[in-house]
């Protein structure tokens, strides 16, 4: 008779090395980063406009996106990039908080190497250009499209790509990452990472946009002249 799994992941075979469970209960994890982002979120607003009044609401919502995509990129995620090969027996938050997630996509426990390259370019790249952008868009300096653009981009390829890598695995190789409850997959797996699917294509649009229009108004000028 096989022994039960050591830990709560799929698929039952992972190899999840030390795996502790956490010891804080799964709603005050969530509490407390909801709060810490919307202390994060109060303070970029307040900054913001502080430093620029004028600023349109427009902008202002884009600046709190990319700062809180910047702060995830480089702190949460810069956590995994950095704990990745010890995190199923962290009891901080940020660890406690990846082991619960992973109960979608246990690839985070396991050091996948495509998760873990993907998070380091995540981190380096991705989460340093999101800080780029807020300032450029707070100063309304003209590379703040191009600029968005390509995170805009980094963000949809990123998730397509970690969305196709695990389907492909439990649908083709019959390996599932994520638990059974849906309550796993939907909210976690699905909801959390489509969110940067849907902000980013929103952002990419108004800055092809943008440029276009200005190519366009450029282009009037110069037969005019």
């Amino acid at each position: 008779m096989p022994s039960p799994p050591s830990h709560p992941y799929y698929p039952l075979d992972a190899d999840v090395v030390g795996y502790q469970p956490n010891q804080t209960p799964v709603m005050e994890l969530l509490v407390s980063a909801g709060g810490a982002c919307t202390v994060l979120l109060g303070v970029t607003f307040a900054l913001a406009r502080y430093v620029k009044p004028t600023l349109r609401v427009a902008d202002r919502i884009a600046i709190l996106w990319f700062v809180l995509s910047g702060t995830l990129h480089c702190f949460f995620e810069g956590y995994f990039m950095i704990h990745h090969a010890h995190m199923a027996s962290a009891q901080d938050l940020f660890g406690q908080l990846w082991k619960e997630y992973a109960l979608s996509d246990s690839r985070y426990m396991t050091s996948d190497t495509l998760v873990l390259c993907m998070e380091t370019m995540t981190v380096l790249l991705w989460g340093p250009l999101c800080f780029v952008v807020a300032y450029l868009t707070v100063i309304g300096h003209s590379l703040r499209h191009p600029i968005q653009v390509i995170v805009c981009m980094s963000h949809l390829y990123g998730d397509m790509l970690y969305y196709a890598t695990s389907l492909f695995d439990e649908y083709v190789h019959g390996r599932p990452y994520s638990r059974p409850e849906p309550y796993y997959f939907w909210l976690y797996y699905f909801l959390m990472n489509f969110i940067w699917i849907v902000v980013p294509a929103y952002y990419l649009y108004q800055s092809i946009s943008t440029i276009s229009a200005a190519l366009k108004r450029q282009s009037e000028k110069d037969k005019t002249n």
